[in-house]
């Protein structure tokens, strides 16, 4: 059992029942391919009928390390508070210069977009929001763009395999939705309240359970029933559902067929956007920091469009040309990535190794963003 910190005997009850129905699913383990080179076919099963499936130790020590060290490099650059320009050391401040909207503050241990009409308004209840002592500075819980802003998080995005999976669930010519950095503090970090992703697709004639795409959810330090995401396995084949009559019939917020994703430092978890999820507020001891990379097939996002959801706030019609714009992102990663690991095997993205588009070698990140193909 972890330690779930400072929070009531039915919250710690639940947490603990939780874990247990996630250990019964079984749907985790490393990255298997088969000889043809294509994903195991129980690890596509179990990610069809659950909607999501954790790939045990993506990242070895070494990396973790160097992730750990942008963490850190990201951390020290923040903003003083929600006005500051500078940081602690008097520094322009990361996201400062940006023109998209970086950083996403919260009171502590708080639920900000919960039961408000932020995000299109699709987080309809509010989380619980426990009590904190003494805590009254704001902290930063979400950076979009993060990619922009550590080479080492940049690289981590290129491993090979990810992209594989990418390619398996998605098709040859998937591309990029958005990445960020979600921060869960010890005793402060806020919650995301039940929601589902995605906005364009839900009435269209195209709809499937897969066509609002996925996350990586990469985790450094690992995850728990307190600080991780949470999970209502199955229900990105339920079409859009009415969240708030759910958590009121469920009598809280404390939806009882959810399961937590528990991982371990470098486990990745494979989450589909049309899974009903969210996440408590963090009252553990224990950090989570997530890298969070979206991907789509092509066929959901060309000539769609846009969202305009929280991430991006676009709403144009999304081209090849602009598709491709903001798919430069991947080989040039990839490219990134192969000057740190030189002697291992590099991913190969197709539409940039045909035609003119062999790599990508430079590329300006400053406010990529706002690229982001939102639906």
């Amino acid at each position: 059992m972890f330690n779930y910190g400072d929070v009531g005997a039915e919250m710690k009850e639940y947490f603990a029942r939780g874990e247990k129905r996630a250990k019964h699913l079984n749907n985790r383990g490393p990255v298997v391919f088969d000889k043809d080179g294509k994903l195991d076919n129980k690890i596509v099963r179990d990610y069809e009928k659950n909607g999501f499936y954790i790939f045990k130790n993506i990242y070895k020590k070494q990396e973790l390390k160097e992730i750990e060290k942008g963490f850190f490099s990201i951390m020290d650059r923040l903003p003083q508070d929600r006005n500051s320009k500078l940081d602690k050391n008097g520094r322009v401040a990361l996201g400062s210069d940006c023109e998209s909207n970086t950083l996403y503050w919260s009171k502590p241990l708080a639920d900000p977009f919960g039961g408000t009409k932020l995000a299109g308004g699709r987080h309809p209840v509010k989380m619980i929001e426990p009590k904190t002592e003494g805590i009254k500075k704001d902290i930063v819980y979400l950076i979009s763009g993060s990619l922009q802003f550590s080479d080492s998080h940049l690289r981590a995005y290129a491993h090979p395999d990810l992209l594989a999976i990418a390619e398996q669930i998605n098709g040859e010519d998937f591309v990029p939705y958005s990445d960020a950095l979600f921060i869960k503090e010890p005793g402060k970090g806020a919650s995301v309240a039940w929601h589902q992703d995605g906005i364009t697709h839900w009435d269209n004639k195209i709809w499937d359970p897969f066509c609002h795409g996925f996350n990586f959810m990469a985790q450094l330090y690992g995850s728990t029933a307190a600080n991780g995401v949470w999970i209502v396995p199955g229900t990105h084949k339920l079409g859009k559902l009415n969240i708030k009559k759910l958590v009121t019939e469920n009598g809280s917020e404390r939806l009882e067929e959810a399961v937590p994703l528990i991982c371990g430092p470098g486990d990745v978890a494979i989450t589909n956007r049309q899974v009903l999820h969210g996440s408590f507020a963090n009252t553990s001891n224990d950090w989570r920091v997530t890298l969070n990379f979206g991907f789509h097939k092509k066929s959901s996002v060309l000539n769609v469009k846009g969202g305009g959801a929280l991430l991006s706030g676009n709403s144009e019609i999304y081209d090849e040309n602009r598709i491709e714009i903001r798919s430069q992102v991947i080989p040039y990663a990839i490219n990134i990535r192969k000057k740190r690991f030189p002697d291992e095997k590099p991913f190969l993205y197709k539409p940039f190794i045909q035609g003119k588009n062999k790599e990508i070698k430079v590329l300006n990140l400053k406010d990529y963003n706002l690229l982001d193909l939102s639906i």
